[in-house]
C-alpha cells in the first residue's frame, strides 16, 4: 500500500510559476506510472499529465502542454509538477495518483491510489 501526500499549492498571481510535490510512503514509486489530475471549481476532475515508471516518457493534457512539466525522483519516492505561466483557469485542487490499471492513462479509472490534493489558486 502506498500513501500519497501532495504539497506546494498556494495562491499566486497570473503568470507566476509554482512547483507541486507528491511524497509517497510504502512501496517504491518505480513500480508505477504516475499522474497529476486537477479539479477546477464546478468541473470534473481532469487529466494534467502522466510520467512513466522510469521517468523517460511524459504526456500532457492539451490545456497545460508546453507550460507544465512532470518529473519524478524514484530514489526519494517523489513526484513533481512544475507549472509555468499560470492562468486563472489553472485554479483548482491538484491530485497525484498511481496508475494501477493497464487502461487509458488519461482516465481516472486507470489510477487506484490518490492523494488528498493540494489547492492552487491563480488570482490577482
Amino acid at each position: 500500500q502506498v500513501q500519497l501526500v501532495e504539497s506546494g499549492g498556494e495562491q499566486v498571481q497570473p503568470g507566476a510559476s509554482l512547483n507541486l510535490s507528491c511524497a509517497g510512503s510504502g512501496r517504491p514509486y518505480s513500480l508505477w506510472d504516475m499522474a497529476w489530475f486537477r479539479q477546477r471549481p464546478g468541473k470534473m476532475r481532469e487529466f494534467v499529465g502522466v510520467i512513466s515508471m522510469d521517468g523517460g516518457t511524459t504526456y500532457y493534457g492539451d490545456a497545460v502542454k508546453g507550460r507544465f512539466t512532470i518529473s519524478r525522483d524514484n530514489t526519494k519516492n517523489y513526484l513533481y509538477l512544475t507549472m509555468n505561466a499560470l492562468i486563472p483557469e489553472g485554479t483548482g485542487m491538484y491530485f497525484c495518483a498511481l496508475r494501477t490499471q493497464p487502461t487509458d492513462w488519461r482516465r481516472e479509472a486507470a489510477y487506484g491510489t490518490w492523494g488528498r490534493g493540494t489547492q492552487v489558486t491563480v488570482s490577482s
